[in-house]
């Protein structure tokens, strides 16, 4: 007799075997794991699988291992430390798109006491009784997008596993469009232009390096912008990220003379100090859905587009100066 048999729920589907054990039982060894599946003691609907074999709803597995490769230490669910607060723009039973405020973490770093954004999530899912992780096997809800700590803007949370393989591979397959607003020191010459470099990360350093020549490890990067507004020696853009590298926006912009204002990484004291910005000032304020290909449950969103409700530095940036007539400003929060 099997010592346990699970039956695949549907946030466990699509899964590799493997990974989906080596997620539900921690304790179990990788060697432990393989031989396991080699000697006929993990069983997929009673037959002989293999480590690739694919999950789904209903499956049952029997597993015949020792008792000890079973146990688990009690999860003390961290999540429940962190607040409730959340901003949020659209939530179905699917998803959820969040306006996260400059200042909050996206995951746990190495400076986390127990509040970010995904703790924040689950802990409000788990009091709606959405999310219950001791009936989980190996699902929790995730987010799909992150953003920089002091970067506010729209983040996406998937409830379920199938949300989340969808989306995450409309990020990949680039059929979401992510527009930024964002406040640079000095006027630019050209109204819009497609920027292109290569951006390089030093990780001890935690910053990036932008080049107009490739080198090794370096990433092609591109970016579109628009100037919207133009107040005193500031300027208003929309930008469009056609490569999402880490810090893209602030250091490819740094690097053309144009850093973005309260930015202390990638710009200047002397211009920063006086706007009084606390944070850099960027927002990715409009996500929009341009699915090109098949997106299952998740088609209803094809087309769609949504809007931060609170860009927090454009009142302050336009008591900057007066505007440039020229240039209106679309943006009216």
């Amino acid at each position: 007799m099997p010592r346990k048999i699970l039956t695949i729920a549907p946030n466990d589907a699509g899964q590799r075997l493997d990974k989906f054990l080596t997620k539900t039982f921690p304790n179990l060894p990788s060697r432990v794991l393989y031989k396991c599946i080699r000697t006929k003691d993990v069983r997929l609907n009673g037959a002989r699988c293999a480590p690739d074999s694919r999950l789904a709803p209903g499956d049952s597995l029997s597993l015949y291992w020792q008792e000890e490769y079973f146990q688990q230490a009690p999860k003390a669910h961290d999540f429940l430390k962190a607040p409730t607060k959340l901003n949020i723009l659209y939530e179905d039973s699917h998803l959820m798109l969040l306006d996260k405020p400059p200042g909050l973490i996206v995951h746990p770093d190495e400076t986390y006491h127990f509040d970010s954004l995904i703790a924040r999530v689950q802990h409000y899912l788990y009091d709606k009784g959405e999310y219950q992780p001791e009936q989980e096997n190996s699902f929790a809800p995730a987010l799909v997008n992150r953003i920089d700590r002091n970067t506010g803007g729209i983040v996406m949370a998937a409830k379920t596993a199938a949300a989340l393989r969808i989306l995450n591979q409309k990020v990949k397959d680039r059929e979401l469009q992510k527009l930024y607003l964002c406040v640079v020191c000095g006027r630019l010459k050209e109204p819009s232009a497609l920027l292109t470099g290569y951006l390089s990360k030093n990780e001890s350093q935690n910053r990036v390096y932008i080049s107009q020549k490739p080198s090794p490890g370096a990433k092609t990067i591109r970016t579109r912008y628009q100037v919207l507004e133009e107040r005193g020696d500031f300027s208003l853009l929309q930008v469009e990220l056609l490569t999402g590298r880490t810090h893209q926006i602030r250091a490819h912009l740094a690097s053309i003379g144009h850093p973005l204002a309260g930015d202390g990484k990638y710009g200047r004291n002397a211009l920063n100090k006086p706007t009084g910005f606390k944070y850099q000032a960027l927002c990715s304020y409009q996500l929009g859905f341009r699915f090109t290909t098949p997106a299952e449950e998740l088609e209803y969103l094809n087309g769609q587009d949504f809007q931060a409700g609170n860009v927090w530095f454009l009142q302050e940036f336009r008591r900057f100066g007066p505007a440039k007539e020229d240039r209106p400003c679309s943006v009216q929060k």
